[in-house]
């Protein structure tokens, strides 16, 4: 696969990672009755919707890092990962390969398609990729 190519991709597999457990997916159950009209408004305790799609997975991920990202530097330091964006925080050594003290999108985006890559090796250990 081209660099150039595995950024976004890392990027969508990030944010599909950051939905966290709400995005995993969920046993075969009978589809609930329709719920009245008045009920459209989503509750706030509902889980995330997970993304349809790459580009709605780069777009969530941007809007969660933008969000940790609190003093606006485009940077996650530990304590904004840690804050805003759990799982960045849980692999923050491991995503952090300068040592500078924080990361940026790219290199969040990069960390996740390598280990993406990695586990689809894993489970297909004959294939080229």
């Amino acid at each position: 696969m081209n660099p150039r190519h595995m950024f976004p991709a890392g990027l969508a597999l990030a944010a599909c990672l950051a939905c966290g457990p709400a995005a995993a997916q969920q046993p075969a159950v009978p589809a609930p009755a329709a719920a009245p009209a008045s009920a459209s408004a989503t509750p706030a305790s509902a889980p995330a919707q997970r993304p349809a799609n790459a580009k709605e997975a780069k777009a969530k991920f941007a809007e969660k890092f933008k969000a940790a990202d609190t003093d606006h530097d485009g940077k996650l330091t530990r304590d904004e990962a840690q804050a805003g964006m759990p799982e960045v925080y849980k692999q923050f050594d491991q995503i952090d390969v300068k040592k500078a003290g924080a990361v940026t999108q790219r290199q969040i985006g990069a960390y996740f398609a390598a280990k993406a890559k990695q586990r689809k090796a894993a489970q297909d250990p004959g294939s080229l990729n």
